[in-house]
């Protein structure tokens, strides 16, 4: 897994670079201090490439930039029976992952999630070379969920990158009204630490190469089967991927 996700590392660079032009043109969606996160993602994946003794081979190449997904049991926003659906894999601690969910995300559940026109599904891919707590937050989602409290803990800590220490997370749920002692205890024990894990495979087996991805399309009985996109779009960017999808 380590060598995959390093091997992995100029792609992941290469989709930064690209990213942060587009950030720089939505002066109005982006703080100082997100700015300054997004080069600091830059610096620590040139650090990551120059640590090798070798250069890093380049990823294989994706056979297609479609994919179909099962999503049985994955969380879930929207009417289940909604035509198109939207997967996003997410690292808690991603700078750009924070610029989605605070730019773009509102809108994009409010204009299709909300009204019934697609469904959102969360996944995680915890990029643990680069970020040290993303692990710990992806399965302190998990840990919420058993409170019924998925959605509401996830929004809080992809709005927080920077505060996702265990005692952090564990103030989070204080402040949700979550029974925190069985959070603690639940995140300490790794219990979902495998399921975590599974979902950065799935991510790999559709050729997402850093976060967040998502993969969007026409839902089918088993999940979706759709086109794989890489970055934090704006709304414009989504609108043309649905409107490809349900003309």
């Amino acid at each position: 897994m380590k060598h995959l996700r390093f091997a992995n590392g100029r792609a992941l660079a290469a989709a930064l670079l690209l990213a942060l032009p587009l950030a720089a043109q939505q002066n109005n969606g982006i703080t100082q201090q997100m700015g300054e996160q997004i080069l600091n993602e830059l610096r620590q994946i040139r650090m990551l490439l120059e640590k090798q003794n070798r250069p890093a081979a380049p990823p294989p190449e994706p056979l297609s930039a479609r994919a179909k997904m099962a999503l049985d049991g994955v969380p879930m926003l929207g009417d289940k029976n909604a035509p198109i659906t939207i997967v996003e894999f997410t690292d808690y601690q991603c700078p750009f992952c924070q610029r989605f969910h605070v730019t773009t995300f509102p809108e994009l559940k409010k204009k299709y999630v909300d009204s019934g026109k697609a469904r959102f599904f969360s996944r995680d891919m915890p990029l643990i070379e680069l970020h040290s707590n993303a692990m710990r937050a992806a399965q302190a989602s998990r840990c919420a969920a058993e409170q019924n409290q998925y959605w509401t803990l996830r929004e809080v800590m992809s709005a927080n990158p920077d505060k996702l220490g265990l005692d952090q997370i564990v103030n989070f749920g204080s402040d949700l009204k979550m029974n925190v002692e069985a959070l603690r205890t639940c995140i300490s024990s790794e219990k979902y630490k495998a399921s975590v894990q599974a979902d950065v495979m799935e991510a790999m087996r559709i050729g997402a190469t850093g976060t967040p991805a998502f993969l969007i399309g026409k839902s089918t009985p088993e999940g979706v089967d759709g086109e794989l996109v890489l970055g934090a779009l704006p709304m414009a960017a989504f609108d043309e991927k649905i409107r490809a999808v349900v003309p």
